[in-house]
């Protein structure tokens, strides 16, 4: 079954009369966006509003004991703090209609309703990140929890899974655990940011992306350069060093400077300084010599 405009404004109007010994002020407070979130209910799936929330007294008890006004009191809350709240809501409300017509609708808000299906999935694989990147200090386009592929698909497909059951139940949730539902996405959505800054500078690295540096032993932790000759011993610029699975090998640091007193940028590439490769052939004797070292 549908639910019609009417019944809707039926609900408002008995949630708005069990509210009716609060101050005006009060009762416009806490039902101003009670349409809206009960359209919202209605497009999730068929039924009642009564069958979903409660009889409208009921869900009126609830807005009550969130706002903590008890019957003929005021909410113990900081009015100013209700005021701007207030206001941001009618601003955005403003822009939400006057931005409509750029997408092709009355307001964002319809524009946006049906990708909340993808929502849910993005935001099902941005908790997996979330939750690998807490326990594995490490964040990828895949999770991994200890460094296991597997196990980070497990939490990805688990967290998929959580995020579209929740989806398809948040739009009955009022009160704080709806504040709490809107905190979470907001943290989610910084999380994101994070995350394509740290995928746009490992694509903009000069490193090859998706490879960690590898030191073969402690031995060679003190190594600032690395110096390649081939067999008549000639100095080999450019060369590039990989271990037996195909990973490239970083060590060293460059420790010279250029004319202009500039370190050089560190590369994957050898040598660093081939100014100061030990077997570098002289002014006198440009010629590479033949003897390998």
């Amino acid at each position: 079954m549908t639910v019609t405009g009417q019944e809707i404004t039926d609900y408002v109007d008995r949630v708005r009369a069990a509210l009716a010994d609060l101050p005006p002020t009060v009762r416009d407070e806490l039902t101003e966006d009670l349409p809206e979130h009960l359209a919202e209910v209605a497009a999730e799936a068929d039924g009642a509003l009564v069958d979903r929330l409660g009889t409208p007294e009921a869900y009126a008890a609830e807005l009550r004991a969130a706002a903590g006004a008890e019957p003929g009191r005021r909410p113990t809350r900081f009015h100013r703090l209700a005021e701007a709240r207030q206001e941001t809501a009618t601003q955005l409300r403003l822009l939400d209609r006057q931005l409509g017509p750029v997408f092709g609708h009355e307001t964002v808000s319809d524009f946006l309703r049906p990708l909340r299906p993808a929502w849910w999935l993005v935001r099902g694989w941005l908790a997996a990140l979330l939750v690998a990147a807490m326990t594995d200090g490490r964040s990828g386009l895949v999770p991994r929890m200890d460094g296991n592929t597997s196990g980070g698909l497990l939490l990805l497909i688990g967290a998929i899974v959580v995020s579209l059951w929740w989806g398809r139940r948040s739009a009955g949730i009022t009160g704080w655990p709806r504040r709490l539902h809107h905190l979470g996405t907001a943290a989610l959505l910084l999380f994101s940011v994070a995350v394509l800054a740290d995928v746009d500078r490992n694509a903009s690295s000069d490193f090859y992306g998706g490879y960690e540096q590898v030191s073969v032993d402690h031995r060679y932790d003190r190594i600032e350069d690395v110096f390649v000759y081939d067999q008549q011993g000639r100095l080999i610029r450019d060369a590039r060093l990989f271990d037996q699975n195909g990973v490239p090998i970083q060590l060293g640091w460059p420790s010279c400077t250029d004319g202009s007193g500039a370190v050089p940028e560190m590369r994957n590439t050898y040598p660093y300084c081939p100014e100061l490769a030990p077997f570098a052939p002289t002014a006198s004797a440009p010629v590479a010599p033949t003897t390998t070292p």
